[in-house]
């Protein structure tokens, strides 16, 4: 073999891999892991519509200092279907600092990952190469899910909670009247997730319950801390339901 057919072989050999590098950076989103904490899916919030198609709010947390952030979701909603890219707006900063995003996406059978740029800086999470799936649970200690019903006197809750101990409670918080008196009811446990996340439920029966002062709030405690999922301060109410 003559040196320029080495150097040419050389040459092709670097076009490839310089090709299969661009490739991997135009579907970083998909086959990326995340590089840092700076970005983590917090939990999602899933309902149904009444005509068939299904909605999610995915909530993200970043932790960064950067001037500039910018949160985005990259999510097939069906196979076969072209990937698409969904803003995300934010919501409030928590008391660690962090701060917290929401994005829509339409979801059936969707996956997804979560695109953070922090001053020009991009970083995914995309479930350590895995793909989210719409769990419902990712750092956040707990989150409520939307009640299977609330009728006049009763209400379904369900919460989302991450097993940090074997030894746990979690109750249900709620109002009949705006708060001028609450009362707790406990939650029993359900079931362990694939992900090791659990899911606990309650139904409130109280004949007060009508959906005019009605308000409730769901609290985690474990290890000596408690953890509140209340709606990031708003707390829940009869219209938190699986079909809005």
């Amino acid at each position: 073999m003559t040196k320029t057919s080495s150097a040419k072989k050389a040459i092709s050999i670097v076009t490839v891999l310089s090709i299969l590098v661009c490739m991997f950076t135009m579907f970083a989103g998909v086959s990326a892991n995340a590089a840092t904490d700076k970005v983590s899916m917090y939990s999602t919030e899933t309902y149904f519509c009444k005509y068939g198609m299904t909605g999610t709010y995915v909530y993200v947390q970043t932790k960064d200092n950067a001037s500039n952030q910018q949160v985005s979701i990259h999510y097939n909603y069906l196979k076969g279907q072209a990937w698409q890219d969904a803003d995300a707006e934010y919501v409030k900063t928590l008391d660690d600092g962090s701060k917290l995003w929401k994005a829509y996406i339409t979801s059936y059978n969707t996956e997804y990952a979560i695109r953070y740029v922090g001053d020009g800086k991009t970083t995914w999470d995309n479930n350590n190469g895995k793909n989210y799936k719409l769990e419902s649970l990712g750092v956040a200690p707990i989150t409520v899910n939307r009640g299977s019903y609330f009728y006049s006197g009763f209400c379904r809750v369900s919460a989302t909670l991450q097993n940090y101990a074997y030894h746990k409670t979690v109750k249900v918080r709620y109002t009949t009247n705006n708060w001028a008196t609450f009362n707790d009811v406990a939650l029993k446990y359900d079931n362990t997730n694939t992900n090791g996340t659990e899911n606990w439920s309650t139904t409130i029966s109280d004949s007060n319950l009508k959906a005019d002062g009605f308000e409730y709030c769901v609290y985690y405690t474990v290890n000596g801390q408690t953890y509140w999922a209340n709606n990031f301060g708003a707390n829940y109410n009869a219209s938190y339901r699986v079909y809005p």
